[in-house]
């Protein structure tokens, strides 16, 4: 099989400017893995890498869809497949960068998906219940469900897959050999670079990003469903909380996130942490070669 090389990591992490490196040493392009960063215009709140810091390194799956537009995690592994066969068919090597761990593994690992999109009526009926309840429903079914409780929108389409008759975790069929770098930093450090970043964004137009979607048609509802950012700056803008309440839930609910990442990413024993703090460039560099080489 063919080598794709694999950085995940936190919100704030450096995982865009760690990938950015390392394609430009070993001869790469990047298909970006989050789940947000797939829509147009939306680039702030998502931490979308700028053309500046792409440094000339090609990037895939930014700006695929319009705001409002459904988007599965099947249609991201279809474009994102598409994107590695390209990219290896010009003999250069693909790195999959992204803190969308389902997205991640849908790629690296090989689900095997099903095409079926979310049936409207369904959907609406599971709408009228909250998130404690659609727990409930779900353990009814699935008791041994590892899902979050709290995320709404994986345990909603569990239930969905459940009434499709998609049960059980996903069959596997990776395509790639996998190498596989995790990136964080201790815990104090990674909470300050996330409010730094915050402040940051904030500064450049965040705000204003998440306005003129709203001007322009795009649903409350939608931009709530993404989460963090665009889920507060929504709440904001349509007078649910004030500013410095929504900066500090806001940060808050990040802070809660990277938290939720850094477990998903622990139970698989074959990422290789890299020491941010230190010389990630320099760690990585050797794993890369001997993988490369076939050692």
């Amino acid at each position: 099989m063919n080598e794709l090389i694999v950085i995940e990591g936190t919100n704030a992490s450096g995982k865009s400017s760690l990938g950015v490196a390392l394609a430009k040493e070993f001869n790469g392009e990047i298909i970006s893995a989050d789940s947000r960063q797939v829509y147009a215009r939306m680039d702030l709140g998502s931490g979308k890498i700028t053309p500046e810091e792409m440094n000339g390194v090609p990037h895939h799956l930014l700006d695929v869809r319009q705001p409002g537009e459904f988007f599965s995690m099947a249609e991201f592994q279809s474009l994102a497949y598409a994107a590695i066969e390209d990219i290896l068919s010009r003999g250069r090597q693909p790195f999959l960068v992204g803190g969308t761990g389902l997205y991640v593994d849908a790629v690296a690992e090989g689900y095997v998906l099903s095409e079926k999109k979310p049936d409207p009526a369904l959907r609406a009926h599971l709408e009228t219940f909250d998130t404690p309840r659609l727990y409930e429903m779900l353990r009814e079914q699935c008791p041994d469900t590892d899902i979050d409780p709290r995320n709404r929108h994986r345990v909603m389409r569990a239930l969905e897959k459940l009434a499709a008759g998609d049960e059980g975790p996903s069959p596997r069929q990776p395509r790639y050999e996998t190498l596989k770098f995790g990136v964080t930093w201790p815990r104090e450090i990674l909470k300050q670079r996330i409010d730094e970043r915050l402040e940051r964004r904030l500064q450049q137009g965040m705000v204003e990003e998440v306005q003129a979607m709203l001007a322009e048609g795009v649903s409350e509802e939608f931009l709530t469903k993404l989460g963090l950012e665009y889920k507060y700056l929504t709440w904001y803008l349509t007078g649910k909380m004030g500013y410095e309440q929504m900066v500090e839930e806001l940060g808050n609910a990040i802070k809660r996130f990277a938290k939720r990442q850094m477990t998903w990413f622990r139970k698989d024993p074959r990422i290789i942490w890299l020491d941010m703090a230190a010389d990630p460039l320099a760690q990585a560099r050797p794993y890369i070669q001997s993988f490369l080489e076939g050692q």
